[in-house]
């Protein structure tokens, strides 16, 4: 059963603005996705119900928050299948998921990290930071088309390493690398797996139990949730050896002047009063995912790319990434010439309202190994429709007509 879109569209306010007489048109997804009035309705249930403190709070308002959080955790640990609701710890975002790992994790001198070549720097810079401590920090490089090298893995993997750091499906290009592969070939050596799933989680069907991962992060506002909220998964037995990382209120069930009993998970990781309407509100966004079928939303997203992919000039316009729009599930990155990357996004958004992101977003390293500015990348999600990618493409061509 494919997506009704029309229908899904209706859920979503902002498309159904006009800016000077024409519709918006969203292809920045990748960055942040719109929210369905669903989420925006639970997050407004929160403030106009019960807008109080979970946990410490034994009135009738706090016990109605402590309800709904852990109505979150539980559809958030059936939307990703981990195996027990200790697993879901909450966090601000995937960096910070990613940050809580690297500062946590048992690493030290002669300690060695692999990342790809096109990691966003909320999956870089962490493992930069550790170099005081002697973990080094090794790149396995892609293949020509950008897609993963497991031979390349192979390769360079060794005793030292300790963790394999990875980002599941790249923000710059759209691929998505083989996790259960990379996961079998880390753990026969002995490392540990963490995979950055902020564009996976909201697109493909995903099971961390059936990947093997050990750890997971991924962030709400890229799955129509609220900003500001995100998850880390850990295997239990991994979760219970990392140390505090984030500590004060919330984490402790007793302390003295001098020490500290820590709270068991996931209390221990989630430090502070916590954004309950961001909590409740990720649990709304991953219910409505769930009834759409993520395995619907990658199939759409593939026949969108597919129509902007057969409408483009690649004479004139260079496309990253591999040449198959199968392998790019939703997103295409490509310049026009020398023609600056931000050019080409203002006009397109000053012409037709086509919302497109431009930059480094956020793989500086990867476009300066290959000596390039950027990007003007396009990216869909499941309200995204046929016709809005044929104005794109329409746009495209007069953009590319008028900076040749």
């Amino acid at each position: 059963m494919g997506l009704d879109v029309e229908k899904i569209r209706e859920d979503f306010p902002v498309l159904q603005r006009e800016i000077n007489g024409k519709p918006i048109i969203y292809f920045d997804n990748a960055c942040m996705t719109l929210r369905p009035v669903q989420v925006i309705e639970k997050i407004c249930e929160y403030y106009r119900e019960y807008p109080s403190c979970g946990e410490r709070s034994l009135h009738k308002l706090g016990k109605r928050v402590d309800e709904e959080v852990e109505k979150a955790r539980d559809v958030i640990k059936k939307f990703i299948n981990a195996k027990k609701f200790e697993e879901i710890i909450f966090t601000k975002n995937t960096t910070e998921g990613i940050n809580l790992v690297a500062n946590s994790f048992a690493l030290g001198k002669g300690d060695v990290i692999l990342t790809t070549d096109k990691e966003h720097n909320s999956n870089l810079l962490p493992w930069h930071a550790l170099a005081p401590k002697g973990v080094t920090h090794e790149v396995v490089k892609s293949n020509e088309d950008n897609t993963f090298s497991l031979r390349n893995l192979e390769n360079q993997i060794s005793k030292g390493v300790k963790l394999v750091s990875i980002g599941q499906t790249s923000n710059l290009d759209g691929v998505t690398n083989p996790v259960k592969e990379i996961v079998k070939i880390a753990h026969d050596h002995g490392a540990k797996v963490l995979v950055d799933g902020a564009q996976s989680v909201p697109h493909h069907p995903l099971d961390v139990r059936k990947l093997g991962v050990d750890f997971l992060a991924f962030s709400g506002h890229k799955m129509m949730g609220p900003s500001g909220i995100g998850v880390l998964y850990g295997k239990k037995d991994l979760l219970e050896k990392l140390g505090a990382f984030l500590v004060g209120g919330g984490t402790v069930v007793d302390t003295t002047h001098t020490k500290a009993q820590f709270e068991d998970l996931p209390q221990k990781f989630e430090a502070g009063l916590q954004n309950y309407a961001g909590i409740i509100g990720l649990g709304e966004a991953a219910r409505y995912l769930m009834r759409i079928g993520k395995e619907n939303v990658e199939k759409h997203e593939i026949e969108l790319n597919k129509r902007i992919t057969e409408g483009i000039d690649f004479e004139r316009v260079s496309l990253i990434g591999p040449k198959e729009p199968e392998k790019r599930g939703g997103i295409i990155s490509f310049n026009v010439g020398r023609t600056s990357p931000h050019e080409i996004a203002m006009m397109m958004d000053e012409m037709e309202n086509i919302c497109v992101r431009s930059g480094a977003h956020c793989v500086h390293s990867w476009f300066n190994m290959h000596k390039l500015d950027g990007s003007v990348r396009a990216s869909f999600y499941l309200y995204n429709t046929i016709g809005e990618c044929d104005k794109f493409v329409e746009t495209l061509r007069k953009v590319t007509d008028l900076v040749k």
